[in-house]
């Protein structure tokens, strides 16, 4: 609970700074699947990150003003309801439960807000994020504007509380790392069991069920996000979801996996030999990846941009390319000319790394600063307690002039990283990565 309370007393600070105001975060919605059956209920990020609290039909509001406040709205207890959907708290013990000053039932939402907006000299609210909470709130702000002649007032400046959550959630504590940790450590021994599984015959969707196993035998709640479990060409699909295709000898398999623990995502990819054996050609390009990843590994350190990572991995890249003939050089020039045309883009298409974090692509800016006309700005610099992903590739489809060896072969190797004061900490590294390990970890 402390760390709970101590986030939403940053967040009343940096209102505080800006004038003050009443700042409103929603969790998420319930979904229907389909006839009565809602998709499995996920919190809200932001929500979650200043509450701990997992219910759905809740609404956070901070209060900046002479008196800080932080008040929770929630289900209200129903012991008919918790016979069919489980335990709720209620505004009370989830007041006492979570360290907030005030609850009230979700159902007082409309009579409580316009007296909490009344005066308030902004908002704090990330318009567009909630269609039904923006509709409610012209609600709450026509009721206040109609107590004008008695000299109330409605806020006058809107502030996106997300930009202020951001830049809060892009550095993890202590705490957070442990929990992405032990979320990492499970998802390395899930990957881990689909290399020992894995064998020709099998499908795609059988090393799935292996992956998911693994997670909820460890206690955790969700995949992070869908699995991509690609046998053959189908790795040459970055965003391809598990079938039903069937594992062949002399085919690597992509693996693209990872779970969430208690609101964190963890995210490895692994590829493999589905035999157990790295053929030649699967080999040669492997290495280069793998050497690519190594490159910015190093580049990820505070003091570093956060493109430096994806530079470097670029250029072992490129040089791969070059040196077996993926691309000709007589058709593409030196390496400079590679990196500057882009033409290494044929087989790597993607950047090498995002945030990680409640979110799997997590919240952030990547940029930072201010840009001179007409330029960009300038690229983020990494900091101890970012956690982000390093994830190269090389993807070959079938085209002429391409070595027919090579076909089909798609190659991801992806670890999650936090930068310390030293460097960075791969907390992935229990995933067999290189050959040598993957061949002995699928022998047993």
């Amino acid at each position: 609970m402390t760390s709970y309370v101590a986030r939403r007393n940053t967040l009343l600070k940096q209102m505080q700074a800006k004038g003050g105001g009443v700042a409103i975060i929603p969790t998420a919605p319930e979904v229907p699947r389909n006839r009565d059956s809602d998709f499995p209920y996920r919190h809200d990020s932001y929500f979650y990150y200043l509450s701990g609290f997992t219910e759905p039909e809740a609404v956070i509001v901070l209060v900046a003003g002479k008196t800080n406040q932080a008040i929770l709205f929630c289900r209200e207890k129903n012991l008919e309801r918790e016979i069919w959907d489980g335990y709720r708290y209620g505004p009370e013990a989830a007041r006492e439960a979570f360290g907030f000053d005030a609850a009230h039932p979700i159902a007082a939402l409309d009579s409580e807000m316009p007296k909490l907006l009344a005066d308030a000299p902004a908002l704090f609210h990330s318009l567009g994020s909630s269609p039904a909470l923006d509709a409610q709130l012209q609600t709450w702000l026509s009721s206040v504007r109609m107590q004008a002649r008695a000299g109330v007032s409605a806020p006058s400046v809107v502030h996106d509380v997300h930009v202020l959550l951001d830049e809060m959630r892009l550095f993890k504590d202590a705490a957070e790392v442990g929990i992405m940790q032990r979320a990492a450590a499970i998802s390395a021994e899930a990957h881990r069991r689909a290399m020992r599984m894995s064998r020709p015959g099998l499908r795609e969707y059988h090393l799935e069920a292996e992956l998911l196993h693994e997670f909820r035998r460890h206690g955790s709640q969700f995949p992070a996000y869908t699995s991509i479990v690609a046998t053959g060409a189908n790795a040459c699909v970055l965003h391809y979801r598990a079938g039903d295709a069937e594992l062949k000898d002399g085919d690597l398999v992509l693996i693209d996996a990872g779970c969430e623990l208690d609101g964190y995502a963890s995210d490895i990819t692994r590829t493999f030999p589905a035999n157990g054996k790295f053929s030649a050609a699967q080999q040669e390009l492997y290495e280069i990846v793998l050497a690519s990843q190594q490159a910015a590994v190093e580049a990820t350190r505070p003091g570093k941009r956060f493109i430096d990572g994806h530079d470097a991995a670029v250029r072992v890249l490129a040089q791969g390319m070059l040196d077996t003939g993926l691309l000709d050089k007589n058709a593409v020039g030196s390496l400079d000319d590679v990196i500057e045309k882009g033409s290494y883009r044929q087989f790597y298409m993607h950047r090498t790394g995002h945030w990680l974090g409640m979110d799997v692509h997590d919240v952030g800016d990547y940029r930072e600063g201010n840009a001179a006309p007409g330029q960009e700005k300038p690229w983020r610099t990494l900091q101890p307690g970012m956690v982000l992903t390093i994830e190269p590739g090389i993807y070959v489809r079938p085209e002429h002039g391409v070595p027919e060896k090579y076909w089909n072969i798609g190659i991801r190797i992806e670890d999650d990283a936090v930068v310390t004061a030293n460097g960075c900490d791969l907390i992935t590294r229990d995933a067999p990565k290189t050959v040598a390990e993957i061949e002995a970890a699928m022998k047993q």
